[in-house]
């Protein structure tokens, strides 16, 4: 009466503080109803609660104790304040600006060395050429050495792959010490080379890497960053950072690492990116002020066009041409980038020598770029000893350099002077610097060292804005006249049109106009810059790739393609054309022996588990590592040497505790019978006392299988919580009470057949899911959900795999496999079953209808007989006698 009476508080007292968690969402409230039963089982025993040490210290005596009080305090708040974003996000801003200052110092230091070098034997030309070929070698080659040993994961740009973790992937090494070690040594000699190279993707991945290593740092002092979500935002903001401090450009980073890594972006981190974005840029100019290299915070690239007439408005059809044409040549650049990457795939002799070889190709490559680049010899028709920052602020420079009309020719003084060639002008070394730049740039990206693209398309782009702008100048030698004033056309507004729309239209990105504006502190080319940009875009999109996803198909990573411009069948085709219907599952009342089949027979990380085989209706999924736990427990030595030491001990039955009957599956009832439906109000064991006697404990068999009561199966309740405490502190007893020898003399009784006969046994047993950890809303899809609908939710919810039900049955499984054969198939019109024309209309039809009317209501009647977790079912309580 007692119990009853002391149960019956505990649920009052339950429902008058669920109506008190409204208020308060401080936890989940079967983790509170836990914590509940656990505090009022404690009342009734009387046992004192525990004191904390640092609340024991206000009571004790002495001098020192208040001030060790305040300490503690002190520590608490400070702990608690380093698990607040703005803290890890200035960090990593410091951290990451710090590094691409140091990186642009030893870049610069080494660009410095190869032009003192050649300088230095200016006697000497064939010295000349030695040293201006030698020294680009050994630097590509060591860093295309060092990071093939210390983190092959560190080649290439890194946006393909951080692209593929946003989604949800897992990619094991790419975001590790190792790969940052490899990926900053080697990005600078890359870049310290001259060769044509950026540094923009990698930095994304180096700031990416910087975050998990602070989150990995930080996770010391709280578990506050081992959350999986947190760590993915924070991923998301360090993006963000990397272009930040690259360019010094806040607002057009944010903006680039939002359209280049996600799909859909959660507007949550917005303000994260632009926080650490803008502390990383501002950290990063003022190093260069500190460094005296700058008087004050400036643009990195500075303009200075004038701002009452910036451009004519008859001009902009030639900025639309600077468009159109970059969309153009931006669908090439990557079309050749992916084609000399296939080529060197599919040319067997090809691929094994340089298998074999590794360092060949890069230095290979690297001496014949700095061939033609050698300034006294081809290299002179297209500015070739310039470096890329260098080229960059010739080429926005204010001037016009073909001549002005009436004056005289214009003067090419310091850095500009390697435009001029005597015997030709101009346009022949533009032209000449835009056609090698760009194949050099094609083949240069594809070295296996770690390197962008984005910078020397930026630059490429640049040089051909500024030939259509000289083009411009020469055409209309004092400007498009407007009333009496002259304006003439200023060259460099359209090289930075230029930059924007051909960077633009290699990434897909629009935010390369904004980045623009940030590096040339200038915003008077807005509107030009955005039309072409805008127009780059449409055309490169209709026509290729964007170059990272160029590059995840090329490295064959698991992300999804995004669906193509106007292809109709997406709508048409449906889950049902695409998903895999052979599929494995767990059933509820499946024996051992099917767990250990299903494990052998697939590779699945999640399994489906359904009801039963009959009705495989979907009751949640269960993780492949789950379902080994459950098997290795079962046949673990453990247990076989408890069920040997019950036979030693059975005369004496009474010396084993309660909770060893409990541990183990008793075989009379739960193989011989099949699992019985046990309880029908699913709240009650959540309060329910465990038993402290073994007089009061229920026998093992009617606390075996719950069977389909799910409340007591999913949600981890009161009952199960001390029984699995007090299986932990029977197992520390036992390993007391049984000594080594006792171990030895008991484990040597049984023989291999022995083993072999008992392990037989346990297969044949029934499965008690009751300790698993099972999800019970995995993502499902109707089979009638259309394949453009599949693609957003895989997309925004960053799936690798979901079920598909009907009438909530499971009849099959679509993963990220088949949902990027059947894109590819829609685009291409081949590779996947595309649906019938006249197949919508087998939807609108009565039979159907009825069918499934009919499925439902079969499926109602049988639910009748099963017990739902469900307060009050309709069926009556003649219904537990009822056989499944």
């Amino acid at each position: 009466g007692g119990t009853m009476a002391s149960e019956s508080e505990a649920q009052r007292a339950l429902q008058y503080e669920q109506t008190l968690m409204y208020g308060r969402y401080t936890q989940d409230l079967g983790t509170f109803a836990k914590d509940e039963a656990a505090r009022l089982r404690l009342q009734e025993g009387d046992t004192p609660r525990p004191r904390h040490p640092s609340e024991l210290l206000e009571y004790s005596q002495g001098r020192c104790a208040p001030c060790r009080v305040c300490a503690l305090q002190c520590q608490r708040f400070l702990i608690s304040k380093v698990g607040e974003d703005w803290v890890f996000l200035i960090l990593l801003g410091l951290v990451m600006a710090l590094v691409s200052w140091a990186m642009d110092f030893a870049i610069a230091t080494c660009l410095q060395a190869q032009k003192w070098m050649y300088g230095g034997l200016d006697t000497n030309v064939l010295l000349q050429y030695m040293a201006w070929v030698t020294y680009p070698t050994v630097l590509i080659t060591f860093s295309a050495g060092f990071t093939q040993i210390l983190a092959p994961q560190a080649v290439g740009s890194g946006i393909p792959e951080m692209k593929t973790i946003l989604r949800g992937v897992v990619l094991k090494e790419y975001l590790t010490l190792k790969t940052f070690v490899a990926k900053v040594i080697g990005l600078t000699c890359a870049l310290g080379s001259g060769m044509p190279l950026g540094k923009e993707g990698p930095f994304v991945h180096i700031a990416s890497m910087c975050a998990a290593l602070l989150s990995r740092f930080l996770s010391l002092f709280g578990g506050f960053y081992e959350n999986e979500a947190r760590n993915i935002e924070m991923l998301a903001a360090a993006c963000a950072v990397g272009v930040g401090c690259c360019f010094a450009a806040p607002i057009g980073g944010v903006l680039f690492s939002i359209e280049v890594t996600s799909t859909f972006f959660a507007v949550r981190n917005y303000w994260r990116g632009f926080f650490a974005a803008t502390f990383s840029a501002f950290i990063f100019r003022v190093l260069a002020v500190w460094n005296k290299d700058e008087e004050t915070i400036t643009a990195l690239f500075k303009t200075r066009f004038r701002l009452d007439f910036p451009f004519d408005l008859q001009e902009l059809p030639a900025f639309a041409v600077i468009g159109i044409a970059s969309g153009f040549g931006g669908a090439l650049f990557v079309y050749l980038n992916r084609k000399i990457v296939q080529f060197m795939r599919r040319q067997k002799a090809i691929n094994r020598f340089l298998m074999k070889k590794r360092l060949l190709f890069p230095a290979l490559v690297t001496l014949i770029i700095s061939t033609l680049t050698f300034p006294p010899g081809f290299g002179q028709f297209m500015a070739g000893q310039l470096t890329q920052k260098d080229t960059l602020v010739t080429l926005f420079d204010n001037q016009t350099w073909a001549k002005q009309g009436i004056s005289d020719e214009f003067e090419y003084l310091g850095i500009l002077e390697a435009w001029h060639h005597p015997r030709s002008n101009v346009f022949i070394t533009l032209v000449v610097f835009i056609l090698m730049k760009f194949w050099m740039s094609a083949l240069a990206t594809t070295i296996p060292v770690p390197c962008g693209a984005f910078m020397p398309v930026f630059v490429i782009g640049a040089a051909f804005g500024r030939l259509v702008g000289e083009s411009m100048a020469a055409w209309f030698p004092d400007g498009i006249h407007t009333d009496s004033n002259i304006y003439r056309i200023v060259p460099g507004g359209y090289a930075v049109v230029g930059a924007a729309a051909l960077s633009g239209a290699v990434t897909h990105t629009v935010s390369t106009a904004v980045i623009v504006f940030e590096l040339t502190g200038q915003i008077s080319h807005i509107l030009p810059v955005m039309i072409a940009v805008i127009l780059a875009n449409a055309v490169a999109q209709s026509l290729q790739p964007s170059l990272y996803d160029s590059i995840i198909r090329i490295k064959k990573l698991p992300y999804l393609p995004e669906l193509g411009w106007g292809h109709h069948e997406k709508y048409n085709v449906r889950v049902e054309d695409i998903m895999v219907r052979d599929i494995h599952y767990v059933t509820l009342n499946c024996k051992y022996r099917d767990l250990q089949q299903v494990l052998h027979s697939t590779k699945m990380k999640n399994l489906p588990l359904v009801e039963s085989a009959e009705s495989m209706i979907l009751l949640g999924s269960i993780e492949r590592t789950q379902v080994g736990a459950l098997l290795s427990s079962q046949l673990s030595p453990q247990r076989r040497l408890l069920t040997l030491r019950q036979k030693v001990l059975s005369e004496d039955g009474h010396r084993l505790s309660d909770s060893s009957i409990r541990f183990q599956i008793s075989t009379e009832t739960s193989s011989g019978t099949p699992a019985r439906p046990a309880l029908r109000k699913p709240l009650k064991p959540a309060l329910k006392r465990v038993p402290s006697s073994p007089a009061d404990s229920p026998p093992a068999g009617s606390t075996d299988h719950t069977g389909i009561a799910l409340k007591s199966l999913f949600c981890a309740n009161a009952a199960t919580e001390p029984t699995e405490a007090q299986g932990t502190a029977y197992h520390k007893a036992k390993r007391v009470r049984i000594s080594i020898v006792e171990e030895m003399i008991l484990g040597d009784k049984m023989t291999p057949a022995e083993i072999l006969e008992w392990e037989e046994q346990q297969l044949d047993q029934l499965v008690d899911f009751s300790s698993a950890k099972i999800d019970p809303a995995p993502f499902q899809l109707v089979e009638h959900t259309s394949l453009h609908k599949t693609h957003t939710i895989f997309s925004l919810l960053g799936l690798d795999h979901a079920f598909v039900t009907s009438i909530g049955r499971l009849v099959g499984m679509v993963s990220l496999k088949e949902l990027r054969k059947a894109i590819e198939g829609s685009l291409t019109g081949k590779g996947v079953k595309v649906r019938p024309p006249l197949a919508s209309f087998r939807d609108s039809t009565t039979s159907a209808t009825e069918a499934d009317t009919t499925a439902l209501r079969q499926l109602w009647d049988r639910h009748q007989h099963h017990h739902m977790p469900r307060e009050a079912g309709p069926g009556g309580d003649d219904d537990d006698d009822t056989p499944k």
